[in-house]
C-alpha cells in the first residue's frame, strides 16, 4: 500500500460502495438493538415528550411548505395515529428514537433559519465571508504544510482575483474553470471569481486528454485557470479547445519566476504577474454581483454513464451543505478542521472549507493524503475535527502504532464510508469520541447524517413522523435500480430490512429539497423519477441501494447502474469502455466492478471479446495509464472466447460481474495489474488465493 496518494487518486468523495457482510450486519444490528433495550426504563418518560416534539415538527413543515389546511390535517393524522396504531412496539420505538429525532429537528430548524435569514438579505458566499473577515481578520483561515493564511490574506487574494478578471471583461454569469492543487489560492481564486458573479467549475486534477477537454467544454468555460503542475495536461489539449477559451497560468512559490511553455508560446497569460498589480482591499466599483440563488461553482461527478458531469452548486446550496453538517454534528466556530481530501470535491471543498468561510473556523489542508501522517498532522496543528472517507480510515488503521495515535485533540471525525468491520477498532485505537457518518450526492437532495454514533448507520428516517424530512427507500429492481410500481402506477415504500433505492422528494425553492442537477439538462432528467407516491410529484433518485431497520437507521447496501467506486472516486464504466475499446482496435469491451477482500468499493475489471488473442497485453497497461486516471484503470482483464448478447445486443454485464475473476471457474484468460511490475500479468490460481488472503495490494 502506497502511503501517499494524490488528491483524487486516493479517497475523495461522498459515497462508499462497500457494505458489511450479512452476518456482520446482523450482529451489528443486534448490538445496537441491545443498547437501545437498556434505555427501556426511560422510554415512557420520553414518550410523554413526543407530542410537543411532533407539534414543533409539523409547525416547521407548515411554515415552509404547507397551509393551514395541511397543518390541521397533519395534527389530526398524528392524533389518529396515536390512538389506533396497532401494538405497543411502535410507541416504544418512538420513545427510544425521540431524543435522536429531537436533536435532528432542532438542527434542521437552525439550518433553515440560517438560510432563510441569508435569503431575505440576498447574501452570497462572498458577503458572509467578508463579515467573517471583519470579525477576525488575523485569525488563521487555511493552513497547510507550506502555507498559513489569515482571513485577511485570503480575502485580499480573492479581491485581487476579482479585480483582475473584472478588468479583463468577465462579468456575472461567465464561467472560468479552475485546475489547481490543494492550496490556499485554490479557495481564494473561486471565492474571488464569485465576488463578481463568475461561476467556477472545479476540475478534477487527475483528468487528462478527452476527459479534461470534455470537462472544460461541458462547463461552457470562457477561460481556464490552471496550476503550473498541470501545464503539460493543458497544453496537450490547448489546440482542441474552443478559440474563445482564454488560459491563465498560476505558478506556485517555487516556480513563479520560471518561464514556461504556455507563456512563451503566447497561449496563456501569467496570472501571478496580473495579481501583483491588482487592488487587494476591495472589489472595483461597478463589478457585477451574485445573488443568493445564483450559481457559485460546478463540481464534477461521474453519473451512471458517460464522461464527467458538472453538478450545479448555487450560493444557497453551498450554505445548506456547509450549515447542514455544521449544526447537525455540533461543530464549533473555534474548531480546527483537518482534511486531506481534494478541494474540488464537495466533501473537502464545501463541507469542510465552508466551516472557515461561513463560520470562521480554521481548516488544515494537505496536498497529498498520508496514512501515517493523518493523526501526526492533527496533533501538530491542534486539530479538533478530522475528515475521512472509508478507504482513508482503513489506510490509517493499517499504519504501525505511534505516540500521536492518542496524543491529539481530535474530538470528532466525520465523513462517509467508514466500514462497520473497522468502525469500533478505529475509534478505540485513536480515541475518537464521536463519528459523524453522512450520506449524500453532490447533485442530489437525499442527504442524511448519523448524529448519534450508531455503528454502521449512515443516517436515519424518523419513525415518529417521517414526512418531516421526506427521504424514502422505495422498492426497485436491485440490478437496474428501476422503481417497481403498483397497480396504480405509483412507487411503494420498502419494509424494514428490505433493500431498495434511496430517493429524496423534490420541492422547488426549498434549499434542502431542491434538485439543481447538472449543467447538462438531459443528464439531470435521468436522475428524476415522477409519480412517486401521488400523481404529479417527483423525486431525486440516487441509484444507491439502502436498507432501514425498525428504528429508522439506514445502512448502505450497494450501488445500481453502471458506476462503481474505487479509490474514493466514482468510475463511469461506459467512459472506460469507450477508451479501452479504442485501444484494442474497437473490439467489444465491457467494464464492471468486482470486490477484492479487505478493500473499499469495487475494483475495475474489463472483459474483452478477443477469441483469436490479437491484443498485446504488454502494451495495454502503458496505453491505459496515459488514457485514464489510475483509479479508473481496470485491475483485472478477461479475454472472452465467446460473447453472449441480450435481445437488444448488449453484453451481459451482470453475469460477468457475478463470475468475478476466479481462474478455477473461468476458462478465459485472466490478467491482473501488478503494482510491483507496473503491467498486466497472468492471474493464476496461486495469485488468486493470495488476493483472497489480502496478501497483494491494489
Amino acid at each position: 500500500m502506497n502511503d501517499a496518494v494524490a488528491p483524487g487518486q486516493g479517497p475523495t468523495a461522498l459515497n462508499s460502495t462497500q457494505t458489511a457482510p450479512k452476518e456482520v450486519q446482523i450482529s451489528m444490528g443486534q448490538d445496537n438493538a441491545n443498547a437501545r433495550e437498556k434505555s427501556n426504563c426511560r422510554s415512557w418518560l420520553l414518550l410523554v415528550l413526543l407530542v410537543p416534539v411532533v407539534a414543533a415538527i409539523v409547525t416547521v413543515v407548515w411554515y415552509y411548505e404547507g397551509t393551514w389546511y395541511g397543518l390541521a390535517a397533519l395534527y389530526l393524522g398524528l392524533m389518529v395515529l396515536l390512538v389506533v396504531k396497532p401494538g405497543w412496539r411502535w410507541f416504544y420505538i418512538a420513545a427510544v428514537t425521540g431524543p435522536r429525532d429531537t436533536v435532528a429537528l432542532i438542527a434542521y430548524i437552525r439550518v433553515l433559519l440560517f438560510i432563510k435569514r441569508l435569503e431575505r438579505k440576498n447574501l452570497n458566499v462572498g458577503d458572509v465571508f467578508e463579515a467573517t473577515v471583519a470579525r477576525q481578520p488575523d485569525k488563521l483561515a487555511i493552513v497547510s504544510e507550506s502555507q498559513k493564511w489569515t482571513f485577511r490574506q485570503l480575502n485580499e487574494h480573492a479581491n485581487r482575483v476579482a479585480n483582475v478578471f473584472h478588468s479583463h471583461g468577465y462579468k456575472k454569469g461567465d464561467v472560468v474553470g479552475l485546475l489547481l492543487e490543494n492550496r490556499a489560492e485554490f479557495v481564494g481564486t473561486w471565492l474571488g471569481l464569485s465576488k463578481i458573479g463568475v461561476i467556477t467549475p472545479l476540475i478534477n486534477t487527475n483528468l487528462r486528454g478527452a476527459s479534461l477537454q470534455h470537462s472544460i467544454k461541458v462547463g461552457n468555460c470562457t477561460a481556464l485557470i490552471y496550476g503550473v503542475s498541470y501545464r503539460s495536461a493543458v497544453m496537450d489539449i490547448a489546440k482542441d479547445l474552443p478559440a474563445h477559451v482564454a488560459l491563465y497560468q498560476f505558478n506556485d512559490e517555487t516556480t513563479a519566476a520560471v518561464p514556461t511553455e504556455g507563456i512563451a508560446q503566447g497561449l496563456a497569460q501569467q496570472l501571478n504577474t496580473l495579481l501583483e498589480s491588482a487592488a487587494k482591499d476591495k472589489v472595483a466599483a461597478g463589478a457585477s454581483r451574485a445573488d443568493h440563488h445564483d450559481k457559485l461553482v460546478y463540481i464534477y461527478t461521474s453519473g451512471t454513464t458517460g464522461l464527467p458531469k458538472a453538478a450545479v452548486i448555487t450560493h444557497s446550496r453551498y450554505f445548506f451543505i456547509a450549515a447542514g453538517i455544521h449544526y447537525t454534528l455540533g461543530f464549533r466556530d473555534n474548531d480546527v478542521f483537518y482534511t486531506p481530501l481534494p478541494l474540488y470535491h464537495t466533501a473537502g471543498g464545501t463541507m469542510t472549507m465552508g466551516q472557515a468561510l461561513l463560520f470562521g473556523s480554521t481548516v488544515v489542508i494537505r496536498k497529498k493524503f498520508s496514512a501515517s501522517g493523518y493523526f501526526a498532522d492533527c496533533a501538530r496543528f491542534n486539530c479538533t475535527v478530522g475528515q475521512y472517507i472509508g478507504e482513508m480510515a482503513r489506510y490509517v488503521l493499517a499504519t504501525p502504532d505511534a505516540p500521536h495515535d492518542r496524543q491529539h485533540q481530535v474530538r470528532m471525525v466525520f465523513g462517509n464510508g467508514l466500514r462497520p468491520q473497522i468502525w469500533k477498532r478505529f475509534v478505540e485505537r485513536f480515541k475518537i469520541a464521536k463519528v459523524g457518518e453522512f450520506y449524500g450526492a453532490t447533485e442530489g437532495n437525499a442527504n442524511i447524517i448519523n448524529n448519534d454514533n450508531t455503528v454502521g448507520a449512515i443516517g436515519f428516517v424518523s419513525r415518529i413522523l417521517p414526512q418531516v424530512y421526506p427521504i424514502s427507500i422505495i422498492r426497485a429492481d436491485l440490478h437496474t435500480g428501476e422503481p417497481i410500481r403498483n397497480e396504480k402506477g405509483l412507487c411503494e415504500l420498502c419494509a424494514p430490512h428490505e433493500p431498495g433505492v434511496f430517493i429524496g422528494k423534490i420541492v422547488k425553492g426549498n434549499p434542502s429539497r431542491e434538485f439543481l442537477g447538472y449543467v447538462d439538462t438531459k443528464a439531470s432528467s435521468k436522475k428524476v423519477v415522477y409519480d412517486v407516491f401521488s400523481k404529479g410529484d417527483k423525486a431525486f433518485i440516487s441509484g444507491d441501494l439502502l436498507v432501514a431497520d425498525e428504528y429508522g437507521y439506514l445502512y448502505f447496501k450497494d450501488r445500481t447502474g453502471d458506476t462503481f467506486r474505487w479509490k474514493g472516486e466514482n468510475v463511469s464504466t461506459s467512459e472506460v469502455e469507450a477508451v479501452l475499446s479504442n485501444l484494442v482496435n474497437y473490439k467489444d469491451t465491457i467494464v464492471y466492478g468486482v470486490f477484492i477482500p479487505q478493500t473499499e468499493g469495487r475494483a475495475g475489471m474489463a472483459a474483452i471479446y478477443d477469441p483469436t488473442r490479437e491484443v498485446d497485453v504488454s502494451k495495454l497497461g502503458t496505453a491505459l495509464a496515459s488514457a485514464v486516471p489510475s483509479y479508473a484503470r481496470p485491475q483485472f482483464l478477461r479475454f472472452l472466447r465467446r460473447i453472449d448478447l441480450t435481445g437488444t445486443f448488449k453484453l451481459r454485464k451482470v453475469e460477468l460481474q457475478q463470475q468475478g475473476y476466479n481462474p478455477a471457474t473461468i476458462e478465459d484468460e485472466l490478467f491482473y495489474y501488478s503494482q510491483d511490475n507496473g503491467c498486466y500479468v497472468p492471474l493464476t490460481q496461486p495469485i488468486y488465493d493470495q488476493i483472497q488472503r489480502a496478501e497483494l495490494r491494489f
